[in-house]
């Protein structure tokens, strides 16, 4: 297939119902006040580094394969004694996904990912930071389909940001419920 001619699943129900219906819903004049899904940031934070720096290459090939590009990895800014951490030292990993890997990242975590999780009772509500953005935690990175349990020699936790357009957190609600986020009651 054609790189120009190929959508995402979720892409084409955003352009197709998703925003005829929040057009409708807040009355908006103006088609770029539409709110949409700007990124998607996913975030490994890997404490044992500390003890064995070759456990930030396991985190980084397992953020690799569940993004699908290569993840940036980062590195203390100050030295607590406490922890034995120093200033430079590998912590951890993100990736920031964006336009087509960032709607086939939403589609699988919210139609295999998480409906995988143990005990889940839907993503929390309040979880927006007043400008529209939503954050969640993941437990077990084990639960993306990309990963395979018998090769995995620690399971990770990780933080996925949606970062949206929308102006407020109701707006930004609206917009993922469309997208089947489950949101708790």
């Amino acid at each position: 297939m054609a790189e120009a001619t190929y959508a995402p699943r979720l892409k084409r129900t955003y352009e197709e119902t998703i925003r005829p219906a929040l057009i409708e819903q807040y009355g908006y004049k103006n088609p770029f006040e539409v709110p949409a899904i700007d990124k998607v940031v996913i975030n490994m934070g890997v404490g044992e580094t500390v003890a064995d720096s070759k456990k930030i290459n396991s985190a980084v090939n397992d953020l690799t394969l569940i993004a699908g590009q290569r993840p940036v990895i980062t590195k203390a800014r100050t030295s607590i004694a406490t922890f034995k951490l120093r200033e430079g030292m590998n912590v951890g990993a993100k990736v920031t996904l964006r336009k087509t890997r960032m709607y086939e990242f939403l589609d699988r975590l919210v139609t295999i990912a998480l409906p995988r999780v143990r005990d889940f009772r839907g993503l929390n509500p309040k979880s927006f930071d007043g400008r529209g953005n939503f954050a969640m935690g993941v437990k077990e990175h084990i639960i993306f389909p990309e990963i395979v349990y018998d090769k995995v020699d620690q399971i990770w936790g990780m933080d996925i940001i949606v970062c949206t357009t929308a102006k407020s957190d109701d707006e930004a609600r609206a917009l993922l419920k469309a997208f089947n986020f489950p949101f708790r009651q």
